[in-house]
């Protein structure tokens, strides 16, 4: 117990020693431990072989790496798990011994050479290196923990530099490693499809072996690269759990597995399916980060050191502390159906319901009529916008409307001059017809002149107007992997590479227009990831804009990724994408929660419509850093959607606003709790209802149990009446102690029934939703 490597954060410690066999072992990662003259209580205490364990020393039988907690494990030597590292040398042999060398601390930390990571200077966190050597080969293996002390996040990632005097074939190096001592936990992924992603998934470990992946190109909508490890008995508000997550925008891998003798092995970092790096003599080869966080106080407490993390050391630049501007996009108004004049008109009305960015999407360039053409002619379509981009732009500017622009970048289309010119700028397998997605092919990012051409022409055309947002779109997957640039032998290191060329692009381009809002879009969240947010802090949580749907996908997002970086929009009713009616106060209570867009034709919207979008605007101005950097605490069972209920906090405790959320109603059980948490005990607060509308057409024929005159239910007068007519919902208003609230709850008045409706009744309906203002009573 010679080397003891004791880190600490605000509320967990992780603890490293070294075997007598050299290897690095994980004594602790948990609660915090004081440090200590002897760490023999945590050691395990081997003192005899098990029967086929395979042992590197003759004189400690009874170390064997099978049964050990490691920290970065390889082959060959006796350790049968999924291992972190795995290469071939020039004889074909893949054993590795990586024994410690020496480690270093510092204040600050280190950059990754060619990938984001986060942000630290020497007062935001401490570094410590730890050098292994497998001296056979002569290869160093060094391991970077960064320590984020406030957020109770520790970051990992690895270096292996290769000093034979020939060649490696890296198969797999995984970013962090970690080996607990015990199995008892759920393995929670985040998995979904287009339009459904980040739904929450929990499986209760077994013996086995539990992978979470992507091999798409992206982090993926079908299995999101944050995961977590719960145990058993943990809730939103008290338990044991461990969150990663991993700084890159390509293909990953969480390996979880669960050994016979009871311990958890997880690993996280670039998937090693189809993965093979070349390391030349002399060179070295750098994993992305992974973010590790521990808490003691359950998912809510996980959740916000996360949100913290990411808000403080992962967003940065101009819009990292900034309010998010509340934004209209054309595309479910108009989709590839504009002209100037129609924007124009859309861009009025949404001025006048206090809407602050217009958003020009798809549609705008080449001869752009529908998905089949132009993606990648970035010229504008004068046919449809005769004054060009700044002549739209000037006249979005004079409505007092800040003025955004959708590209896709990374695609092209065969129906385009620049395919025409360069067909050999596509992702392409030689000898095969290149596969379609959404009617276009990939550019190859790993060729530098398709980075360069992509880089020029974006800058071009973020600087021929007053351009102060970007989305940045990727509406299909990779597939044909295969790149020109690269020999044979190196085909293994294209995944890779093309992030890589992406994040050259970023870099470049978000240095040069620091100003701008870039949102990063991927058919909707196919590419929400850390990756992606260190150069656009928010990401288009789902092209699926259903506020039932968003429950759930809001809801799953919020684990791993703060309110501040998802894009939430309103949309028309019926959905486009559930063909859902849901109301729109409830449309964005749900959208309220996140930033705040919206996407629907305002110019066709009746009184009742409008008025209530004023009005939701002018709730979210006011309260919009509380939605988007408040503390969010989510209160209702994880997988119930019949009542779900979220709670943002201020950091004063002074203010909060709360989300009640309803599924489909049902007779008899109308009574529902508002419970709280994170508000002070002591603070007297009043709690209050938002103004919300209902739309009479609800009632259906019951309007005709108050009218003097009976009407059609649905007919042409019910419509008129409640295309004009705002019935208000009742009107609510509590006083409690900030102790009730966070341990009882207010009981609510009656939900309707079918029995009657009076002033003290509350209307909700399916997908109903109220949200509850909760002021200290001293403001």
């Amino acid at each position: 117990m010679k080397t003891v490597i004791h880190l600490d954060t605000r509320n967990s410690s992780y603890i490293i020693n070294v075997l007598p066999t050299g290897e690095l072992l994980n004594l602790h990662y948990g609660r915090r431990l004081r440090r200590m003259e002897d760490y023999y209580p945590l050691q395990p205490k081997n003192h005899i072989p098990y029967g086929d364990m395979i042992y590197t020393d003759p004189k400690q039988p009874y170390i064997g790496l099978d049964d050990q907690c490691l920290e970065y494990s390889g082959l060959g030597r006796g350790d049968f798990r999924e291992p972190a590292i795995e290469l071939s040398f020039s004889d074909g042999s893949i054993t590795t011994g990586f024994l410690y060398n020496s480690h270093r601390s510092y204040k600050g930390r280190t950059g990754i050479p060619g990938l984001p990571s986060a942000l630290g200077g020497e007062n935001d966190c401490e570094t410590t290196e730890i050098e292994l050597c497998d001296n056979e080969k002569r290869l160093v293996l060094t391991l970077y923990y960064c320590v984020y002390h406030d957020c109770d996040v520790i970051t990992r990632f690895a270096s292996l530099k290769n000093n034979s005097g020939s060649h490696v074939n890296l198969r797999r190096m995984m970013s962090a490693q970690l080996d607990l001592f015990d199995h008892d936990y759920s393995f929670t992924t985040f998995d979904g499809c287009w339009a459904c992603e980040r739904n929450r998934n929990d499986r209760v470990l077994r013996t086995g072996i539990y992978v979470n992946d992507s091999k798409t190109g992206t982090s993926s909508s079908r299995h999101n690269p944050f995961v977590m490890l719960i145990k058993n008995n943990c809730d939103e508000q008290q338990g044991v759990c461990y969150a990663f997550n991993l700084i890159y925008s390509g293909c990953h891998s969480e390996i979880c597995e669960v050994t016979y003798q009871g311990k958890t092995r997880l690993l996280t970092g670039i998937n090693p399916s189809s993965f093979n790096w070349v390391l030349e003599a002399g060179e070295s080869f750098f994993t992305p980060e992974a973010v590790l966080c521990y808490s003691d106080g359950g998912l809510n407490q996980l959740s916000q050191n996360l949100h913290d993390f990411v808000n403080n050391y992962i967003v940065r630049g101009y819009w990292q502390k900034r309010e998010r501007p509340v934004l209209i996009n054309n595309w479910e108004a108009t989709d590839f159906d504009f002209n100037q004049a129609k924007l124009i008109k859309l861009a009025k009305e949404a001025a006048s319901l206090g809407i602050e960015l217009f958003v020009l999407d798809d549609g705008w360039f080449g001869k752009r009529n529908n998905d089949k053409s132009s993606l990648g002619d970035w010229y504008v379509n004068e046919k449809k916008l005769p004054e060009g981009i700044s002549g739209l732009a000037s006249e979005i500017n004079k409505l007092g409307l800040m003025f955004g622009l959708w590209v896709e970048p990374e695609m092209i289309n065969e129906d385009s001059e620049l395919y025409r010119s360069h067909p050999d700028w596509i992702i392409h397998t030689p000898g095969r017809k290149p596969s379609y997605g959404r009617n276009q092919f990939v550019l190859d990012l790993t060729l530098p002149e398709v980075r360069r051409f992509i880089s020029d022409t974006m800058a071009q055309v973020f600087s021929q107007a007053k351009i102060q947002y970007i989305k940045w779109d990727m509406n299909r997957n990779l597939s044909d992997m295969y790149s020109g640039a690269l020999s044979p032998e190196r085909q293994g290191e294209f995944m890779h590479r093309y992030v890589l060329g992406l994040y050259e692009i970023l870099e470049e381009l978000t240095a040069r227009f620091p100003e701008i809002l870039f949102e990063s879009c991927a058919s909707g969240g196919n590419r929400f990831d850390l990756g992606m947010l260190c150069y656009m802090p928010q990401t288009w949580t789902s092209d699926n804009t259903d506020a039932y749907t968003r429950l759930s996908i809001q809801g799953g997002t919020s684990y791993g990724y703060p309110l501040s970086t998802m894009g939430a929009h309103v949309s028309a009713s019926p959905n486009m994408q559930t063909l859902r009616n849901t109301p729109i106060e409830t449309r964005f209570n749900v959208a309220s929660f996140g930033v705040l867009g919206y996407e629907l034709d305002l110019t066709v919207l009746f009184h009742f419509d409008k008025a209530a979008i004023k009005e939701q605007v002018k709730f979210y101005k006011k309260h919009r850093r509380l939605l988007q950097f408040g503390r969010f605490y989510r209160l209702s069972e994880p997988l119930d959607k019949d009542k779900v209920l979220w709670l943002c906090v201020a950091e004063d405790k002074k203010t909060a606003i709360a989300g009640l959320f309803q599924g489909s109603a049902k007779v008899g059980l109308g009574y529902d709790v508002l419970r709280t948490d994170g508000l002070e005990d002591k603070e007297l607060y009043k709690v209050s209802g938002r103004k919300q509308y209902i739309s009479v057409k609800a009632f259906g024929n019951l309007v005709n149990r108050v009218l003097p005159v009976k009407i059609r239910g649905d007919g042409v007068v019910h419509t008129m009446l409640s295309s004009r007519y705002m019935f208000g919902m009742v009107k609510e208003s509590y006083q409690a102690g900030g102790d009730l609230l966070n341990n009882c709850g207010i009981k609510l008045i009656q939900q309707f029934s079918g029995t009657g409706y009076n002033e003290n009744i509350r209307i909700l309906s399916d997908y109903g939703s109220r949200l509850y203002i909760i002021a200290s009573m001293e403001e």
